[in-house]
């Protein structure tokens, strides 16, 4: 990861990102299930992918301008305000990756530098 990408995020995700993907797993997964992976994740090692490479295996939508949360975003980038990594679930039934948190921090990343390296844990 360059010396400029490592700046814009913090070591570890944050201890709040771990319920909020629990949640958003929920949706997506039985409950016991969703709790499995969120478990997985607080242990799994960090690692990183290119921006570009993260939006293809979800085959999630770019936000756009007007959505909440990624102006937000963008201003923290720009002041320099470190960002939690992503907690990220391969789900091979479906053939893609499912981002359990941080898809708005990925969607402003993303519009910053599409090749940079973004820190995440995956299971």
């Amino acid at each position: 990861m360059s010396k400029k990408s490592k700046k814009r995020w913090l070591s570890e995700p944050e201890k709040h990102d771990y319920p909020a993907a629990e949640s958003y797993l929920t949706l997506l997964y039985d409950e016991k299930n969703a709790a499995k992976y969120a478990k997985t994740l607080s242990r799994a090692p960090m690692t990183s992918f290119a921006a570009k490479d993260i939006f293809r295996a979800s085959q999630l939508p770019l936000l756009g301008n007007n959505q909440f949360a990624r102006p937000q975003n963008h201003m923290a980038i720009a002041a320099g305000k470190k960002l939690s990594p992503l907690l990220l679930v391969r789900d091979p039934s479906h053939w893609k990756l499912v981002i359990a948190d941080g898809y708005h921090r990925m969607c402003a990343v993303y519009l910053f530098d599409e090749d940079t390296p973004v820190p995440c844990k995956i299971v």
